[in-house]
């Protein structure tokens, strides 16, 4: 019997046996209902005969029916064979009452006898109707019983009836068993047909589920299924090593993306993964938690040294060239671990730690490995953090303080630039460094930007009702303000409640923000603020690696010289020869140069000689509140001044 059809052979015995098991009440019944019958026919010698038959077959089934309802204890085939036969061999005394009826002289109780046959019928198809080698056997033996009851019928000569009568009522008896048999098939072709539906069903589920927990490029368990399993780890080895991550993200991958295509990026992705995924083995968890970011964990660290070694091989994994349609692809990688302890009990702690100490081995210029240590990092801002500094926002506490820009023709203000400061309740006035990491740490610098652009709208307001003109006023803007669809809107919304103002602002933008993977997003929002009349400044200009480049592909209106290149004029020849090169770039290209971080007079003198017109330091001024920007606009008398170009004559 091949391994499929035994089976179903143990599959369909467990449920008949569970089916008779449930019914022995009924079937005693009904038997004692069809003694009574023979008893009134004249047949109780017979009767007594086929009950006791019942009986005796019902005491042997039982405690076997009973051992098949245990569905979870398969069956034997022995016990499955002998539950078979017992069930099979249970029929024939019912049946038999069909047999005796049909030998009586009385049509009422020959019909009687009919009647019962097919309720026989009845019951096996819709009992046994999905079960059918139980199905079929049995029926077998019922038609059988027809036949013979027919047979009967025409011995008697009680019944001096034509013969050809007879055989007309055992053509549709023919007929009706064939109709029967075909309903079944028919039946169990449809249970057939929803079995495979509910199969495929079933299969579309399961990929659905692997789907939902995978990410679909590489395989490997996404953000949430990576999430799940690492709890359970840490509940399961909390007494044990514990659980380490190793979080890897790859330094370098964007210029893939940009110089060989996304599709080159998507085969150095699968093949990073598949090397981690081989590495790790059935020893640990490998999951892709977005872009260019991997984790590993294991449950075997035992110190310190070991998850250093385990990072160096996950670097020379990862790190190992790629082919891509015969180029030769390579990524740095940058890794933060950490290992479960008392302090980083939870899941949320323990991402934490292995996050701050992966953003450490990237500031670190030589290590790519970091293990998180408490006592090396600082406190991490909490949600009570992050409701103070929202708070602070809503009462006014942050406010913006006003740097002034000048022109080195006229030594006269030209704009300002807003640096935000922190009147705190019991810290005093806050720089922004001393407050702007938190910000960034609990994700609110699209609040952040809003609150001082709203802060500064109001403040130019209140500036040009007096009938002064502030200039040209700087904000610093978040990346994340131009990278979503929100962010951009909601600033978009901001300016348009105060048209009149938009001329006077002027966001300030750093170059680095448009390395991330958004930066054709960002492209898009600066390009609709320059629609709308707003000024864009490239802020510490210099400092990136891709400056060059985004000379030739942004949009800009003003270069804000980094303090560094300031600072070492007339000191470092290089310096004195990029500036002087910077400055007759930014003339040919048409926008403006504002040198920051101007403190003597020398650097002042040096940068005029060199051609810069605006510049911006404690020289001329440091940031301050609002009321004291007004009084200095007020005191030099800037009413109805031109804008920039003007003032500089």
């Amino acid at each position: 019997m091949p391994q499929r059809r035994f089976d179903h052979f143990l599959y369909q015995t467990q449920i008949a046996g569970h089916i008779s098991g449930r019914d022995v009440g009924l079937r005693i019944v009904v038997a004692t209902i069809m003694l009574g019958i023979c008893f009134v026919g004249g047949f109780l010698g017979e009767g007594l005969a086929a009950f006791a038959v019942i009986i005796m077959f019902e005491l042997v089934a039982f405690p076997l029916n009973k051992r098949a309802s245990r569905f979870d204890q398969p069956l034997g085939l022995g016990t499955a064979v002998t539950i078979f036969a017992i069930n099979w061999g249970s029929l024939f005394p019912f049946l038999s009452y069909g047999v005796i009826l049909s030998q009586s002289d009385s049509l009422p109780f020959i019909l009687a006898g009919f009647i019962w046959t097919f309720g026989v019928f009845v019951h096996i198809s819709n009992t046994f109707g999905l079960l059918p080698v139980y199905n079929w056997t049995q029926m077998s033996v019922a038609i059988g019983a027809v036949f013979y009851i027919m047979w009967n019928l025409i011995q008697n000569p009680a019944h001096p009836d034509r013969i050809d009568h007879w055989l007309a009522t055992l053509f549709l008896m023919l007929v009706y068993a064939i109709n029967t048999f075909g309903t079944m098939t028919r039946q169990n072709d449809t249970h057939r047909a929803l079995e495979r539906a509910r199969k495929e069903a079933n299969t579309r589920l399961k990929e659905l589920e692997r789907l939902s927990r995978h990410d679909p490029l590489t395989g490997l368990l996404n953000r949430r299924a990576f999430d799940d399993k690492v709890e359970t780890l840490m509940q399961q080895h909390a007494y044990r090593c514990g659980v380490t991550v190793f979080l890897i993200d790859l330094d370098g991958f964007k210029p893939i993306n940009d110089s060989y295509s996304h599709n080159a990026g998507d085969a150095m992705l699968c093949a990073i993964a598949g090397r981690l995924t081989t590495w790790v083995g059935k020893d640990g968890l490998v999951a892709r938690l977005g872009g260019d970011e991997f984790a590993v964990v294991r449950t075997d660290i035992t110190g310190t040294e070991d998850a250093y070694q385990i990072g160096t091989d996950l670097i020379a994994a990862v790190t190992a060239p790629t082919i891509y349609e015969e180029k030769m692809l390579q990524v740095g990688a940058s890794i933060g671990i950490a290992r479960q302890t008392k302090d980083l009990a939870n899941l949320p702690a323990l991402l934490s730690g292995a996050d701050q100490a992966m953003f450490r081995a990237k500031q670190e210029a030589d290590c790519d490995i970091w293990v998180y240590d408490k006592d090396a990092f600082p406190v991490r801002a909490s949600l009570e953090d992050r409701q103070i500094l929202l708070a602070a926002m809503q009462t006014g506490e942050i406010v913006p303080y006003y740097q002034p820009k000048i022109c080195l023709e006229t030594t006269r203000v030209v704009g300002f630039e807003a640096l935000s400061r922190w009147h705190h309740p019991t810290r005093g006035l806050l720089a922004p460094a001393d407050f702007l990491p938190q910000i960034n740490e609990l994700g609110l610098q699209g609040e952040f930007t809003l609150h001082t652009v709203r802060r500064v709208l109001r403040d130019l307001q209140d500036i040009t009702a007096d009938g002064f003109d502030p200039g040209q006023v700087s904000v610093n803007i978040a990346e994340v303000t131009l990278a979503t669809v929100s962010g951009h809107n909601d600033l978009l919304n901001l300016i348009d409640v105060y048209p009149h103002l938009r001329r006077h602002l002027t966001f300030e933008i750093t170059e680095d923000i448009f390395i991330a993977r958004s930066s054709e997003i960002i492209q898009r929002s600066i390009s609709n603020f320059r629609k709308i009349g707003v000024r864009i400044s490239l802020d510490d200009f210099g400092t990136g690696f891709a400056s060059f480049q985004h000379l030739k592909e942004l949009e800009f209106d003003e270069l804000k010289l980094d303090t560094g290149f300031v600072r070492d004029l007339g000191i470092d020849t290089a310096t004195h020869v990029l500036v002087e090169g910077l400055l007759t770039m930014a003339q040919g290209l048409g926008v403006q140069v504002v040198a920051e971080g101007v403190e003597t007079q020398e650097q002042s003198k040096m940068l005029r000689d060199l051609g810069c017109r605006f510049v911006q330091g404690y020289l001329y001024g440091r940031p301050v509140p609002f009321a004291d920007t007004l009084a200095r606009l007020r005191r030099d008398d800037y009413r109805f001044v031109m804008p920039i170009q003007s003032r500089c004559g």
